[in-house]
């Protein structure tokens, strides 16, 4: 009995820190296809350029795949120093979820306020000599939100110190079409759009962040138990 009960803690271990570790591949995969197919694309911040979504991708994959090796390996092995490793990692990831999320929604106003400030610094970057990713993450969020600007298309008026905004701000694109009437501009700031959009996908992001906390509790269990059981063997 005793030893049906630890190959199934076993056989459970091993496959749920599969699925994770295949997931880690699948965050990974995507995130080196958008590096080598996007290279340009960069992120909207000036003060973190590195902050891409193909670096986090990359970044968010491997600990994942990491994390997922540690338990599959300490699960076949029944290996009580690669259990305990696997467990701390996977409960500070957790604490570090729940603080996240915590402290969002506390400094959700101060947050809006300094992104919307570290935005329109990075409009000042845009068109300039080694800021290529910046300019064609700009170019892209305006012409896929069909939006100008972070809170108004006048934000572009101090960049280009002139009534002027990227071409990328016009209902019909053409060349220097940002140096046409204002009447042929997107006028909606391109920061309420990307929170509206956010917020029309919101049931499907709790969706899947229950889905991953589930999973982790569900590997905490069987990691705690399987070691515990290790421990009395």
């Amino acid at each position: 009995m005793a030893e049906g009960c630890m190959m199934a803690l076993r056989y459970g271990m091993v496959f749920f820190n599969l699925l994770f570790w295949l997931g880690g591949c699948g965050i990974l995969g995507v995130g080196v296809w958008l590096s080598v197919t996007q290279g340009n694309f960069a992120t909207l911040s000036s003060s973190l350029p590195s902050l891409s979504a193909a670096n986090l991708l990359i970044a968010v994959g491997t600990i994942i795949m990491v994390i997922g090796c540690l338990g599959c390996v300490g699960a076949v092995k029944e290996s009580r120093p690669l259990l305990l490793t696997f467990f701390i990692l996977l409960l500070l990831i957790f604490f570090l979820e729940i603080l996240s999320i915590m402290l969002f929604f506390i400094y959700q106003d101060e947050i809006d306020h300094y992104a919307q400030r570290d935005l329109k610094k990075g409009l000042q970057l845009f068109g300039t000599e080694g800021n290529v990713g910046l300019t064609n993450a700009w170019m892209i969020v305006q012409t896929d939100f069909r939006c100008c600007g972070v809170t108004n298309h006048t934000d572009w008026f101090e960049v280009y110190n002139a009534t002027r905004v990227p071409d990328s701000c016009c209902l019909e694109y053409s060349d220097n079409c940002g140096l046409d009437n204002p009447g042929t501009w997107w006028t909606a700031p391109c920061y309420e759009r990307v929170k509206d959009w956010l917020n029309e996908n919101l049931v499907a992001l709790w969706i899947f962040a229950l889905c991953t906390a589930l999973t982790q509790v569900i590997m905490y269990i069987l990691c705690f138990t399987l070691r515990a059981c290790t421990t009395k063997l």
